[in-house]
């Protein structure tokens, strides 16, 4: 590996060893670090502690490549690059930052920047883009020097121009959609649906008798259509349960946020008008704009539809999925009234033949997933699920009919222990308790329910020990003990917490 790097490194000093570096780093240990790499390479380099120091050494000399940091003091990254393509807007810039923030991101895409590399520092990586602006420099300088040569030189190096312009569409269309990967992240459901209405939209595309071109329009549009819920706070991005008209005014701003993230890029002018309309009804009732039928591009139509549809057959947690003829009869009954009735016959085509298996829930499955849920789902005091994730898993049995079995207890003479002893204490006897049953009862799932009531909920048939509970030295001492309620759900009608109580 080592070997590999060090050829690398010989074979860029031979062709670039003679082009000037400004590096700016606030943070010495990296700035010597990078600095004394690239001293392997180039014998022109200068350093600068800031923004505003590197700018006025860029006035001052000018060069060839310019590496920066984001995050500085006096003046930042993103104001110094923008300074200095007001100088020279065709300079190599490439930045060097901790930060994965989009924001940050899709600031340096807008003001051109060659590459995007993320701390800690990959050298690999660096030398591949010191490679892309070093032969972008080159092919531009032998194109000055050897304009008036023959015409196959100049053809030869007009295609070297247009391959380097195709690089940089590919290194728009890498950071852009690494961009929609961090949204991805955020949120699993996110990422899969995202894919998702690509795929269906451009299949509806195809058998509406669309171009290849505009297929692939659409494609692309798909994966793009979401682009703007970067701005979405998570509290709304992944709250698991109903948003209040509040929260869905807030979540519908994230088309216009998409619009206005693609429309700074040129190579994406026309998808941000698709991605700016696929929420518009037929019947004009949509949003940003309320448009109504052909006002709407027929891309952003196709799109509405595969939208829909996946969120319908996509489980959500504070709703059950639909089956595809489900999803299809809900389209249908909106048809010409949200959707084009064109597409809906199109789109029936291809949706009977979708797989739902492998789809995406809004559950949690790794331990971040968790987490996030947690922040919903979870009573804060004990760490134990909360009422409404109780009612959640009553209400998906009716889908799934698993075996579940519940006991309920009920702590007594609790409230007098409070009025006692005071409401901290009362807390921690609380927490004492839900570890206890962390502990007993690791298999379970664990609620803590109205203050004093907890539930024990299981896939095995079980009755909870109330001898045992009531003999730990938490009850004995405190004067405190349970009753308990035992329920076999199998045979009951149960769709929240609420019936058990009646």
């Amino acid at each position: 590996m080592q070997d590999k790097l060090k050829t690398k490194i010989a074979s860029l000093k031979e062709k670039a060893g003679h082009f000037s570096i400004l590096y700016v780093e606030d943070e010495q240990v990296l700035r010597d670090g990078i600095t004394t790499f690239l001293n392997k390479i180039f014998t022109n380099i200068d350093t600068a502690v800031d923004g505003e120091e590197g700018l006025k050494k860029y006035t001052q000399n000018q060069y060839d490549i310019v590496i920066t940091d984001i995050q500085m003091p006096k003046m930042d990254g993103l104001e110094m690059i923008s300074k200095i393509k007001e100088i020279n807007e065709k300079q190599e810039i490439i930045v060097v930052s901790a930060y994965t923030d989009s924001e940050f991101l899709t600031n340096s895409i807008q003001l051109g920047v060659t590459g995007y590399i993320v701390k800690p520092i990959d050298f690999s990586q660096i030398l591949k883009m010191l490679n892309q602006s070093v032969d972008k420099l080159s092919a531009f300088h032998e194109n000055e020097m050897y304009k008036s040569d023959l015409e196959a030189m100049v053809e030869e190096r007009t295609q070297t121009i247009l391959n380097l312009q195709h690089e940089q569409v590919q290194n728009y269309q890498h950071a852009i959609h690494s961009l929609v990967k961090m949204i991805e992240a955020r949120d699993t459901y996110t990422g899969g649906h995202s894919e998702r209405v690509a795929a269906y939209s451009k299949d509806i595309a195809e058998e509406m008798g669309l171009s290849p071109e505009e297929c692939i329009m659409i494609y692309e549009s798909g994966i793009l259509h979401d682009i703007g819920k970067i701005i979405t706070p998570d509290a709304i991005l992944l709250k698991p349960n109903q948003l209040t008209d509040n929260e869905y005014s807030l979540i519908k701003d994230h088309v216009t946020a998409g619009y206005n993230i693609l429309h700074e890029i040129p190579m994406y002018h026309e998808l941000a008008g698709i991605v700016h309309a696929h929420h518009e009804h037929c019947d004009g009732s949509g949003y940003p704009k309320g448009l109504k039928g052909d006002e709407i591009p027929l891309a952003s139509r196709i799109m509405a539809v595969a939208d829909a549809f996946d969120a319908m057959t996509t489980r959500r947690v504070y709703k059950a999925k639909k089956s595809v003829a489900q999803a299809i009869e809900e389209l249908e009954k909106y048809s010409d009234i949200w959707y084009d009735p064109k597409v809906i016959e199109s789109a029936k085509k291809i949706f009977k033949s979708v797989d739902l298996k492998n789809n995406a829930e809004q559950l949690p499955n790794t331990f971040i997933d968790d987490e996030r849920f947690a922040y919903f789902y979870k009573d804060p005091l004990t760490h134990l699920y909360n009422n409404y994730y109780l009612d959640f898993i009553l209400q998906s049995n009716r889908d799934s009919k698993k075996d579940l079995y519940l006991n309920i207890l009920y702590m007594k003479d609790f409230s007098k222990y409070n009025k006692e002893y005071g409401w901290n204490e009362g807390d921690a006897v609380l927490r004492s308790f839900s570890e206890y049953l962390r502990v007993e009862y690791p298999h379970h799932q664990l609620f803590r329910i109205f203050g004093d009531d907890f539930v024990l909920l299981s896939e095995k048939d079980f009755k909870v020990d109330l001898d045992k509970i009531n003999s730990i030295p938490l009850f004995n001492t405190n004067g405190l003990s349970c009753n308990s309620k035992y329920y076999n759900l199998q045979n009951m009608s149960v769709h929240s917490f609420k019936d058990l109580q009646d």
